[in-house]
């Protein structure tokens, strides 16, 4: 089974490289910026570069979307997993819409005052919402908490 998994630099990608080891039980590749701590991180791994900054930027919004229709065709996973920031909304919403990919978004553990905008954006599209702070569940009744996930 192939995942994809959609994270910006920093923070969101250090939370996911804190499961890697669940995820290299899988066909997997990455899509992020083309960063200093990205290539670190990843060095190993299948990385594709999408258009920064991402978050409340409407042309990079369309050039992520072109983006994501050419590589989960190429790619076809079976889900896509992210913590986030906004590179992660055109890559779910064409994954679901066209590909019918399973998504699964984790919000990071540090939004306790308030929750992500990702993560209330995608909160009703995604198939497994997981939380890691019982004070986020005030904000995502549905999801499920794993404490201590990524930290």
């Amino acid at each position: 089974m192939k995942i994809g998994i959609i994270s910006s630099p920093g923070g969101h990608i250090f939370q996911l490289i804190q499961i890697m080891p669940i995820l290299k039980k899988f066909d997997r590749f990455w899509i992020t910026k083309n960063e200093i701590d990205t290539k670190y991180y990843l060095k190993k791994e299948k990385i594709y570069y999408a258009f920064f900054p991402e978050s409340r930027n409407f042309i990079n919004l369309i050039k992520n979307t072109f983006l994501a229709f050419k590589i989960l065709k190429k790619e076809k996973p079976k889900i896509l997993i992210s913590s986030g920031a906004g590179i992660a909304i055109p890559f779910f919403i064409v994954g679901k819409i066209f590909f019918k990919t399973k998504l699964v978004f984790i919000e990071p553990y540090d939004f306790v005052a308030y929750p992500s905008l990702t993560g209330k954006i995608l909160y009703n599209l995604v198939d497994l919402f997981i939380i890691q702070n019982k004070i986020q569940k005030k904000w995502y009744k549905k999801a499920i908490l794993l404490e201590n996930l990524i930290f």
